[in-house]
């Protein structure tokens, strides 16, 4: 599996047992199956409750919620790591930044977030889903990630061709400290 390949790759930059939330996560295969297989702690979340039933399956005991992205109460919580594998190009771009901006203030300092999009700006007609789809491309992107105080830090393509972006939180100042 290509996209499993990379997220064994990212997974590998995680703290020894750290916990991830996978957004968008499917039936949890390949992509949670891989992250809970190189030791981290998954939890799910997807909108689709078949979808969601399959993961709680796939992974028992894994905490998972049939939530939105965008409304999910997952990002209360703090993550050594998010993924969004085939999820952020099916929003609109304003849900884009605002889920990018939930994923920044639920990664603990030094978090990292791996999610694909095509690396150039384009719009298409989704095969699976039928939905309108749109790729900010790596420019748009870097500046959404900024904007919630990330830092793109890279990013590749599997063997299909589809690309990831990788990127990783700011550490969070001190609120007593001055700024330098």
């Amino acid at each position: 599996m290509w996209g499993a390949d990379v997220v064994r790759r990212w997974a590998a930059e995680l703290p020894a047992g750290g916990s991830v939330v996978d957004i968008g996560c499917g039936t949890g295969r390949p992509i949670a199956v891989t992250l809970a297989g190189a030791g981290l702690a998954v939890s799910g979340i997807d909108p689709s409750p078949t979808l969601l039933a399959a993961f709680r399956h796939t992974l028992p005991g894994a905490p998972a919620a049939c939530e939105t992205a965008e409304d999910s109460g997952y990002f209360e919580r703090r993550f050594d790591g998010a993924v969004a594998i085939g999820l952020i190009f099916l929003l609109p771009p304003d849900t884009q930044a605002a889920v990018i901006g939930r994923v920044a203030g639920a990664l603990r300092p030094g978090g990292r977030f791996l999610f694909s999009a095509p690396r150039i700006a384009c719009r298409w007609s989704d095969t699976l889903t039928g939905r309108v789809s749109q790729s900010l491309g790596e420019a748009g992107y870097r500046v959404l990630l900024a904007r919630a105080g990330l830092r793109l830090t890279g990013g590749c393509e599997d063997g299909g061709g589809n690309h990831y972006f990788a990127a990783v939180a700011g550490k969070k100042r001190d609120p007593g400290s001055s700024p330098g």
